[in-house]
């Protein structure tokens, strides 16, 4: 007896026109349109751990921004690359906020996030190997290689959950 082929839609993946929201989903506060915004992103897993790897890329940023360093090509790779990976969250936050992968549905935004996560998180955590290998014990320097870490794990533990949901679940929902 053949089941066919089911998919899971999850609020991380966005593989096709989307179909109406759960109920839970569409809880919003007061005064916002349930359509416009995804409340219930502000409150999920994948959205306090995008707004965690932000506040840390930040922290590093700034730690090593007020810091005085020699060695001005490690750092300001550090720099460019703590603030591109920021950018980058923050545009993918605010597209699952505002739920624009439903709208631009050319794209595939569970590949293109994850693409992200893979490239800046090899990037980072060079930067704060590098980072960290240059500091010379200055405070601000160890501060923000540790910040630059800290946002590394974060960001490999995003990449592991977007993975997981996004492409283990629909692969394994195929034989059920």
């Amino acid at each position: 007896m053949s089941h066919g082929a089911r998919v899971i839609r999850t609020g991380v993946s966005s593989g096709g026109a989307a179909g109406p929201p759960p109920i839970t989903v569409a809880s919003s506060s007061a005064g916002s349109d349930p359509e416009l915004m995804d409340g219930g992103y502000f409150r999920s897993c994948a959205g306090m751990l995008k707004v965690a790897q932000m506040i840390s890329l930040l922290i590093a940023f700034i730690c090593v921004n007020n810091s005085w360093w020699t060695d001005y090509s490690a750092y300001s790779f550090f720099q460019i690359v703590t603030m591109c990976d920021l950018v980058m969250i923050l545009f993918f936050y605010v597209m699952h906020i505002f739920r624009v992968y439903r709208n631009l549905t050319c794209v595939s935004w569970p590949l293109a996030e994850f693409l992200h996560y893979l490239i800046g998180t090899i990037l980072l955590l060079i930067g704060s190997i590098v980072a960290a290998a240059k500091s010379y014990n200055v405070t601000g320097l160890v501060a923000g290689a540790t910040f630059g870490f800290l946002a590394t794990i974060l960001c490999v533990i995003s990449m592991w959950s977007s993975y997981k949901v996004s492409c283990i679940t629909e692969s394994t929902s195929k034989y059920h």
